[in-house]
């Protein structure tokens, strides 16, 4: 069927970004609304292979334009079961990839798609080419689909008014697991749906810790491994208890070095600072330290504007994703603020300082009372933010105080002196695990030669003149 088609269908094209000189149109993303959703159905109920199409389709759109797009797949089978709908619909991000001239980003209400000028070259002329490859994908690979019907939208109202439901369903689904913790099971889920574009990426998903893009729970996790054991999501053994606060198991680390080849050996799934989970790029959130305030910061893709550290979203997103283990930055899914074990390891809410208000105003029934979090209409520099945070006597304060009368006593105690390698940080910033990152070794002749370690740093040098000292 594949010939059917003006495009070419294959793993290989995973990863392809498609940039503005070569963008034909954007479909939802930062610039507009839409969504993906998967519901089950039963069999008398779907229409194999039917699209819908609601709004301008492809070929009607101005070249160059963004436009609003939701995806609805029906689907029904005799294993077919609401438990699968989140897994099934991730799956979405998966296939899609495999067109060639076509990108697909993140998931639920996050996604964001473009479509190149050489697909369209080439006879790509309408959105039903893109959803029928994607229906015969879904059915060639997860067989327990036998029926699947498509509606796609590019209508903003119809868009905004399935959009509403949509997120009644997401919220339907993220509820089931709050009854249910890391400690009582012995398997957690990992997913390398991302590896495409975050080759080293570890995700780890546990009743406790949501995916990162807040597609898939841990029942989403375990329903997937058990209906196509081959596929992205399989299990992973919990093994023995190596940090109960921070959330390190023997079985993570185990799976975290081979998912990672080898890049990582660590993860701490509750904490933000020593050995913190991987980050993909389609995380929902991205939090951020301020060692000026000694507190973390949270922003999400919505938010337009720049956070107290003078950074959008976009800018952090860049140097957090990809699949790194980034001390500083951490990439999360929303449901995980809603978690007990929210970066216990650290304080959890406690080390929280600011997030846009349309974020605080999401997840503000898990905040704790006695915590005030500024947002955008409180500060909007490092200056304003530690005026809030005295006046109103946020629990990072008193960290300042301590620290403060520390340095104090050290400096009664001894004079000043440069610090030994391996010494703790200045005051005010947390000591943190080391990365793993590779070192390269210059050779200076018999004399043992230098060694230049270079550690989470981007650098941009036009000349390095090595010389031998005489």
């Amino acid at each position: 069927m594949a010939e059917e088609f003006p495009f070419e269908m294959s793993p290989m094209y995973e990863g392809e970004r498609i940039r503005k000189d070569d963008l034909y149109v954007e479909l939802a993303g930062p610039k507009s609304k839409g969504f993906e959703l998967v519901r089950s159905a039963d069999m008398s109920e779907v229409e194999d292979g039917k699209v819908t199409l609601i709004g301008p389709d492809l070929k009607d759109m101005e070249e160059g334009s963004t436009y609003p797009f939701a995806m609805i797949y029906r689907i029904a089978g005799e294993g077919v079961e609401p438990d699968i709908e989140s897994i099934v619909e991730r799956r979405n991000h998966d296939f899609q990839n495999y067109i060639q001239g076509y990108m697909h980003l993140n998931q639920r209400y996050d996604i964001w798609v473009r479509i190149s000028k050489a697909a369209v070259e080439k006879g790509l002329e309408s959105l039903k080419q893109i959803a029928e490859a994607t229906m015969m994908m879904f059915k060639n690979e997860l067989p327990f689909i036998e029926k699947i019907e498509a509606t796609y939208i590019t209508d903003l109202a119809e868009v905004e008014k399935e959009l509403e439901e949509a997120k009644k369903v997401y919220e339907a689904r993220d509820a089931r697991t709050r009854d249910l913790h890391d400690e009582d099971v012995d398997t957690f889920y990992g997913c390398t749906l991302c590896q495409s574009f975050a080759p080293t990426n570890v995700c780890v998903v546990t009743p406790d810790r949501v995916s990162l893009c807040g597609a898939i729970n841990w029942f989403d996790g375990r329903a997937a491994a058990k209906v196509d054991p081959e596929g992205p999501q399989f299990p992973i053994e919990k093994g023995e208890v190596i940090d109960e606060i921070g959330g390190e198991y023997s079985g993570v680390n185990e799976a975290a070095v081979r998912l990672s080849g080898g890049m990582y050996d660590r993860i701490k799934l509750h904490s933000f600072f020593e050995y913190p989970h991987t980050s993909c790029g389609c995380f929902e959130v991205v939090g951020f330290y301020m060692p000026e305030v000694d507190g973390i910061g949270w922003v999400d893709r919505d938010f337009k504007g720049t956070a107290p550290n003078g950074l959008p979203f976009s800018t952090m997103a860049g140097q957090t994703g990809g699949g790194r283990q980034v001390v500083g930055f951490l990439g999360i899914g929303i449901n995980y603020f809603r978690s007990p074990k929210f970066l216990q390891a650290d304080g959890g809410w406690k080390k929280v300082v600011w997030m846009p208000k349309a974020l605080k105003d999401k997840v503000s029934d898990s905040i704790p009372e006695s915590i005030a979090v500024a947002t955008e209409e409180d500060a909007t520099d490092i200056e304003s933010l530690k005026k809030f945070l005295i006046e109103k006597k946020h629990p990072v304060v008193e960290t300042w105080t301590a620290e403060e009368e520390e340095e104090e006593k050290k400096e009664e105690a001894a004079p000043a002196a440069a610090p030994a390698e391996g010494a703790a940080p200045p005051s005010g910033i947390p000591t943190v695990a080391p990365m793993q990152m590779p070192s390269m070794t210059v050779s200076g002749g018999s004399g043992g030669g230098l060694k230049i370690v270079l550690s989470n740093a981007k650098i941009t040098v036009d000349k390095i003149i090595v010389k031998k000292k005489e």
